[in-house]
């Protein structure tokens, strides 16, 4: 039985198909979610739906009942992951699973963002509980700037305080498809994998590429992280918030979240999608 975290995510739900895709039986995947009414689809394709919330470690350990192999999908609570995280390591090692596969972030043990803490503790503690594992260790999404395009083009700027640094973004499918790829497949045990695209960018460059794919001119504004940061608390956004994609930017001037890394093209065997692709298909 392979199980998957956060199955009713964007992430989860890509995972799933991508097993399925690849051979697994419906009957051999286990959906692990908070909230059973949210898989009714997935049950409906006879996926074994199983209840099982981070924060709550009673529900994990019947969840795991019978898995050979478990995705753990990081949470999305910052500040509380790594309790939550120590649950379903904690609930795998008693259920004796064979293999959990982590997502973490990329340069986990050398990055100063402060979203790497967590990641790197979890990492630490998978280690120290003598499960065999593997870690994926993810670049950022490119969907993160997809998601307010079509304000982006009517603006025409960009904004941010991330220089002239460069992202190795990718999109959630292709890391989702390595993670299929770790569960069926035999790639060893107790491995770092450092995942991201094969086409880093810098905001200048995603700025350009977003005015060619929409047909108008788009621009970057750098600005102090201070007053990006304020910036954002301003255009609604929560402090906690704010403060997170700053502090991500911040990190991409650094250099924490650019890499020449192979090891995504080479689970894929492909490429990884391009930007323009998926600013093409943002739009579309």
């Amino acid at each position: 039985m392979i199980a998957v975290t956060g199955a009713t995510g964007n992430m989860g739900r890509l995972v799933i198909e991508h097993l399925l895709e690849r051979g697994v039986p419906a009957e051999q995947i286990s959906a692990l979610v908070r909230d059973p009414n949210q898989a009714h689809d997935l049950a409906d394709r006879g996926i074994d739906v199983r209840h099982a919330d981070y924060a709550q470690p009673n529900t994990l350990q019947p969840a795991l009942r019978d898995v050979e192999k478990l995705l753990l999908i990081s949470g999305s609570e910052v500040g509380r992951r790594l309790p939550q995280h120590r649950n379903v390591i904690d609930a795998a090692k008693y259920a004796d699973v064979g293999l959990l596969v982590y997502t973490s972030i990329l340069h986990a043990d050398t990055s100063m963002m402060a979203s790497a803490e967590e990641h790197i503790a979890t990492e630490r503690y998978i280690v120290e509980s003598g499960l065999p594992h593997l870690i994926m260790r993810n670049g950022w999404y490119m969907e993160n700037y997809t998601g307010n395009l079509n304000q982006v083009v009517e603006s025409g700027t960009i904004y941010g305080a991330a220089g002239k640094g460069r992202v190795a973004a990718a999109a959630r499918n292709d890391y989702a498809e390595a993670a299929a790829v770790l569960l069926t497949e035999d790639h060893g045990v107790d491995k770092v994998f450092e995942l991201c695209g094969d086409e880093p960018f810098t905001y200048d460059e995603l700025a350009a590429q977003i005015g060619k794919v929409a047909g108008t001119d788009v621009v970057y504004q750098n600005m102090d992280p201070d007053a990006y940061s304020e910036a954002l608390t301003q255009a609604g956004l929560p402090l906690p918030m704010a403060a997170m994609l700053t502090d991500v930017d911040e990190g991409i001037a650094r250099g924490d979240l650019d890499s020449n890394a192979t090891d995504l093209v080479d689970l894929l065997h492909r490429p990884t999608m391009s930007l323009h692709d998926l600013i093409r298909g943002a739009l579309a």
